[in-house]
């Protein structure tokens, strides 16, 4: 009986650590795309650094307004985004990210502002 249970406890061991079995490889996290190269980055960045949108948003955390990042995610996927919200970087707007207004750009071209809109967009997470 006792070497029945060596036996068994030899055995369990072997199994456990002894043999190996095939496992898939570890899934390695994609690389993310330097979105720095897109076009649509520089020129919405080089709008949006001599506009008056960063006294209200940051990329990363809320300021006034929602930050770029949380805009790009809650949009991301919808054909219809980057004229929508064009619009409403012209017009401004209130309700959807709280009661504080979004102020208004009526001299902005809609170009200019779909330019920026790009590139809000290409920071989503």
């Amino acid at each position: 009986m006792k070497n029945l249970v060596l036996i068994l406890i030899s055995l369990a061991a072997l199994s456990a650590c002894g043999s190996e079995s095939p496992q898939k490889p570890a899934m390695a996290a994609k690389p993310k795309a330097d979105i720095s190269t897109n076009p649509d980055y520089q020129q919405g960045l080089d709008l949006i650094s001599k506009s008056d949108c960063l006294t209200c948003h940051k990329i990363e955390e809320a300021l006034i307004g929602p930050p770029y990042r949380e805009v790009a995610k809650k949009y991301a996927g919808q054909a219809d985004a980057v004229s929508m919200l064009a619009e409403k970087v012209m017009k401004g707007g209130t309700g959807v990210w709280g009661e504080v207004p979004m102020a208004a750009h009526p001299d902005m071209s809609k170009e200019d502002a779909e330019a920026m809109v790009k590139y809000i967009l290409l920071l989503k997470p």
